[in-house]
């Protein structure tokens, strides 16, 4: 089984092209097709991913399969920040992994709860999310794309 085979560990600097492949990739399956044409070229034009694999890649996790990075992981205290996985690794257990790797690092930080946010749109997201035990707490607008979005809100308990 492919989860069998999933090793997270933390990001290495020698991991920061995987890491904007992981990004470029999610962008344009999940984002590039909902999000308007302006909020695309600001994206691609200021190198939004790119930027912010850059400036927090250290804080990472990745899931590797037989050596090569198939997903990360970022969070601050309680708050998944991001959670990406390769487009050809989706539907393998990393997403699950990586979640559960972070939720017993958010645990021994003392922490009750994990929080993430996701778009009404991105439904396999929140698929994935509820069948891990999250739950819906909140929307609200997305200002973050400039495309009309609502985000959702989700909270775990750990």
């Amino acid at each position: 089984m492919a989860e069998d085979r999933i090793i997270v560990r933390p990001a290495l600097a020698s991991d920061i092209p995987a890491l904007k492949q992981v990004l470029h990739q999610t962008f344009e399956g999940t984002w590039l097709p909902n999000i308007t044409e302006a909020a695309a070229q600001r994206y691609v034009e200021t190198d939004i991913g790119g930027r912010y694999v850059d400036q927090s890649w250290s804080e990472f996790a990745v899931a590797e399969i037989d050596g090569e990075v198939a997903g990360l992981i970022h969070w601050r205290a309680d708050f998944i920040e991001a959670l990406h996985v390769m487009a050809s690794r989706q539907g393998q257990g990393v997403g699950r992994k990586l979640l559960s790797h972070a939720e017993q690092a958010i645990g021994a930080a003392g922490l009750a709860q994990a929080r993430l946010e996701t778009d009404t749109f991105n439904l396999p997201a929140q698929a994935l999310y509820k069948a891990v035990g999250y739950v819906e707490k909140s929307r609200y607008p997305d200002d973050e794309w400039d495309s009309g979005f609502t985000t959702v809100l989700f909270e775990k308990r750990l």
